[in-house]
């Protein structure tokens, strides 16, 4: 699920750009030349960049579409990536593949499950013909994926899937790769920063979404030998959540009944924040002394890092993930079935057993060494947010010019 860099991508861009020739005409048995396809017949996931040149590659399939594509994001609070990224991410893949704000549609259901079925119901009715959804919950995400089958739109799960529901497509990042990093990225910045006794607290996402079941499968595959060999000590479990308030509240109960927590299995940069500052307004704990983990390379994410209060986080470039996401709809709209190199796996639904035709993108573990290469290279967020002050000086300690 690896692919990155935009510098990496030259000689696929090249493919890709090939991919509309490639879209190009489809020969009969014959030898006969026929029609040209709306869309390129290739589309490796590896060829999505962060100019979005390749959406353009695909006004064919707009043109050959009817309806209109409906984008349902689950909230605010879980993570500032959907606000930052997904929403305005979708928009520009949209954009630069040839639709019009009058074809689509990109929302936010706010964390209620209520707005998520209303949104979903006014967008069919207004002609969607596909959606992209990110369910809140697998219960809402199945009732979607049932109202939409009975008016016979598709639905593509975006980036979690719903369990029991009847999606006919998922997209996302590996989840238990993105757990994997969080525990040896975790496992790494005990060693780095010296703590020769762990004492760990493991955080727990939301029971009721399926990835943070995954993301835990992922890092306590990696923590779980070091408690069983003695070396580090489970002290705490805390309750599933995505609410960054809730997540400090069971942090701080676990704190005061073992004041010797001294590093912290996390699994977002959101729930990571309030602790990282009650770690250092009320315990006065100094940099890269106590380990913390994150993902979703968020802006207070990445300062964390580069401030010695966070040893990294899983850098997910959502601007693939938009890009391959749509480019499916608009072969799906268009009638056309998607290039086998664009859906490269599938996933099991756990809940029907049902394999679901999938894109799975590869993640990546960003730490204050590597965060140029990455972040910055890609401008998944700007070195001039990154360094505002009281970060400047950071940056510069890391080769980063603001």
């Amino acid at each position: 699920m690896r692919m990155r860099r935009t510098g990496k991508v030259g000689v696929t861009l090249i493919m890709a750009l090939g991919l509309a020739a490639g879209a190009a005409t489809a020969v009969s048995s014959a030898g006969a030349s026929t029609a040209k396809a709306p869309g390129p017949t290739k589309l490796p996931v590896t060829a999505f960049t962060n100019n979005f040149s390749v959406m353009k590659t695909l006004k064919g399939l707009e043109k050959a579409g009817k309806g209109k594509v409906a984008a349902i994001l689950p909230d605010t609070v879980s993570s500032t990536r959907y606000v930052e990224f997904d929403a305005p991410d979708i928009t520009k893949a949209l954009e630069a593949a040839g639709m019009t704000r009058s074809q689509f549609v990109v929302q936010n259901a706010l964390g209620s499950d209520t707005n998520e079925m209303n949104d979903a119901v006014t967008d069919i009715t207004n002609g969607a013909k596909v959606l992209l959804m990110d369910g809140l919950d697998s219960g809402v995400g199945a009732r979607i994926e049932s109202y939409a089958k009975s008016h016979h739109v598709t639905v593509i799960d975006y980036d979690r899937i719903s369990l029991g529901g009847s999606r006919a497509y998922y997209v996302s990042f590996n989840n238990v790769q993105v757990g994997k990093l969080i525990g040896q990225g975790f496992a790494s910045c005990v060693t780095a920063w010296h703590v020769s006794k762990p004492q760990v607290v493991v955080l727990h996402g939301a029971a009721t979404d399926n990835n943070a079941t995954l993301f835990a499968q992922g890092y306590n595959s990696v923590i779980q030998p070091y408690f069983n060999s003695g070396k580090w000590k489970l002290v705490a479990r805390t309750a599933d959540t995505w609410d960054p308030p809730t997540a400090l509240t069971g942090f701080e109960a676990a704190v005061t009944a073992h004041p010797n927590i001294n590093s912290a299995v996390i699994p977002n940069d959101e729930n990571a924040a309030p602790i990282i500052t009650y770690l250092k307004e009320h315990m006065h704990v100094k940099a890269r002394t106590f380990p913390t983990t994150g993902q979703d390379a968020t802006l207070t994410g990445l300062d964390n890092i580069l401030s010695g209060y966070q040893c990294g986080t899983v850098y997910k470039p959502i601007y693939i993930e938009a890009q391959a996401a749509v480019a499916l709809a608009l072969y799906i709209r268009a009638g056309q079935k998607p290039p086998t190199d664009l859906v490269n796996g599938s996933t099991t639904d756990l809940t029907t057993h049902k394999s679901v035709k999938s894109i799975l993108l590869v993640p990546e573990w960003v730490t204050a060494q590597n965060m140029k290469a990455t972040i910055i290279k890609d401008n998944f967020v700007p070195a001039n947010k990154l360094c505002a002050s009281p970060y400047r000086a950071y940056c510069v300690a890391h080769g980063i010019k603001p």
